[in-house]
Formats: C-alpha cells, structure tokens, sequence
C-alpha cells in the first residue's frame, strides 16, 4: 500500500486522483492547495481526510509516503527537492523542471535522500505506446531512421501555460511528447534546427528536426492552430503510425511484415484507454517504490534529464531563429 499527498488543486490533479482511486492499495490522505478554500474543496469532493495550504505541515505527516506534485512548471523543481529533503518519494507533473539544470538538481536530491523521483511522463506506460517501443526495439521496422510527431491545438493553452513568470511554454507542455518520443526510438540527438512563435516572451509554436547519425526526426508543436494529432516511428522494412491523439493514443496502425501488411491492409493493434489514462503509470511508480527502487528503468533519470536537455536546445534555437 502506498499513501499520496496532492500538491496542487487544478485539472490535472482532478483526474490523478481519480485514477488512484481505482488502483488497488493506494490512498490519497492529503491535499495542498493555494488557498484553503481551494483545498478543503477540493478534500470534500474526493473524500480526502486532511487539507491545507502549508507544504511543510503535508510532508511532515507519516501517513504520506508518496506526493504528486501538479503545480505550475517554474514551482517543480523547488517543491519536489522540499518534498525529497521530508523523506517523501516524489511524481512531477512533466515537465519535471524549466531547464535541465532545474532537473538534475531534483534527481541528485532523490539520490541523496534515496527516495524514489520520477517525471509523470504518463505516455511511456500507456499499454499501446509500450508494445509500439517493444515492436520497434525487438527490430520489426529494422533500424528506425526517422520519426514524426506533431500536437498542436488552439484550445486550453491559457493561464499557466501561456505566463513567462510561471514557466509557461508550449513547447514544455505539447512539444514535450513529440521529442520524447524521437527520444525513445532515436535517442538524444548529435544536432538540431528549431524556430517558433512567442508572443509577449512565451513560446507559442515551433516546429524542429533533430538530426542523429543516419537518421532524424521532424516534430512540431503549437497552441494557436491545430496540427496533425498523429505520429509515426519508421525504418527500414516499414512504418508504425499511432493515430490521434499519438500521446494518449488507443490504437496504431503497423505496415510492416508483408507486402500487404505495408501497402494494404496493416495490422491494428488496439487498447482501449481505461479511466483518464494515468493508471498504468501509478501501478509501474507503485511497484517501484514496494520494490526498492529510485527510479522507473522506462523513464530513468537519464532518460528525463536528455529529454529535457532537448528541450533547451530547442528553445535555445527557437529564440535565437527570431
């Protein structure tokens, strides 16, 4: 059994709860939120015993092992370290931090509490997107050489998202899965071109290709337009697309192993999402921590802080293609 705190009252933390629910063993006790309005509200709509708006009072309770943090992006790294230095193993909402920096600082503290930590990169986990990497690295497609990936929507990209002073960056929140994915099946690129939009200091679009050794990968991200909401991983002896929306995808469409498979008829593989999809990734952090370990092997700390030096570079090009 493991017991969770909530760092945080928003939509996000709505629907984690939700799905903690339905998974056997686990708790929520306790919930932070910025006002105490906000989290007694927010306690009484999900049964949840204690509420309160100070961190420390949260993270010193011995009935709390694990917390979630679903704050905004620039609060992360700071709120998670508190939390590692309590005892309490961490999840953060991706992104984990604002910069890689921000983000080895949070894993060292993991290391040297020796608790577990992990970015919420709920996508990893999903039961299609693990057969899609196991497919791919078991060598169906042969070595891949190139993916693309896109998300761009012109809804919900406000408050948070869209405020400098709070980490705010579309790229971070959409442009995240597009890279994280060309990380799975490419790795950590050797060299890359990016440009974008930013209105009033805040990224609002880009598009990149990240350029590896015989291979590359062409993503884009927005939050002003609506961009293909699928993504395809290919190689030499065929391709796999999952189909919108790629990041919490239900089914995919492989065209390889034959010709009609490739030019007709490819095979569908098919999970339907169950709850609001975070499920599969609470079972594999909850397992870890019973399990004694300070990271998941699916999305290491490596893993995180490549991604997310990535994702500096990206912005790092985008800012200076304006």
């Amino acid at each position: 059994m493991l017991t969770w705190g909530i760092i945080g009252t928003g939509d996000i933390s709505e629907r984690l709860v939700a799905d903690l629910a339905a998974l056997p063993g686990a708790t929520v006790t306790a919930v932070w939120g910025r006002s105490a309005e906000r989290a007694d509200d927010f306690a009484r709509a999900h049964a949840i015993a204690f509420a309160t708006v100070s961190r420390d009072e949260l993270f010193a309770r011995e009935d709390v092992d694990v917390v979630y943090i679903a704050t905004p992006a620039h609060t992360h790294a700071d709120i998670a370290v508190e939390a590692l230095r309590a005892g309490k193993h961490v999840l953060i909402e991706k992104p984990i931090a604002t910069s890689a920096d921000e983000a080895e600082r949070v894993y060292t503290a993991a290391t040297t509490a020796r608790r577990f930590a992990m970015e919420a990169m709920w996508m990893r986990f999903n039961p299609l997107h693990v057969e899609v990497i196991d497919r791919v690295r078991g060598g169906l497609l042969g070595p891949a050489n190139s993916v693309r990936a896109s998300f761009g929507t012109p809804f919900q990209a406000r408050g948070r998202v869209l405020t400098p002073a709070q980490g705010g960056s579309i790229l971070r929140d959409r442009g995240i899965y597009p890279v994280t994915l060309a990380h799975w099946f490419l790795g950590e690129p050797t060299s890359l071109a990016a440009s974008g939009v930013f209105d009033d200091g805040t990224d609002i679009e880009g598009h990149a290709t990240l350029e590896y050794r015989l291979a590359f990968a062409q993503l884009a991200w927005s939050g002003i337009r609506f961009l293909d909401l699928t993504a395809t991983v290919s190689g030499d002896r065929g391709w796999i697309t999952i189909d919108p929306m790629f990041w919490a995808g239900s089914r995919a469409r492989v065209h390889a192993g034959s010709a009609e498979r490739i030019f007709g008829a490819p095979e569908v593989i098919e999970y339907p999402r169950q709850g609001n999809g975070y499920g599969p990734m609470l079972a594999a952090v909850t397992d870890a921590i019973g399990s004694g370990r300070l990271e998941h092997p699916w999305h290491s700390h490596a893993d995180s802080l490549a991604i997310t030096r990535t994702l500096d570079a990206v912005l790092a090009g985008m800012s200076a293609a304006r």
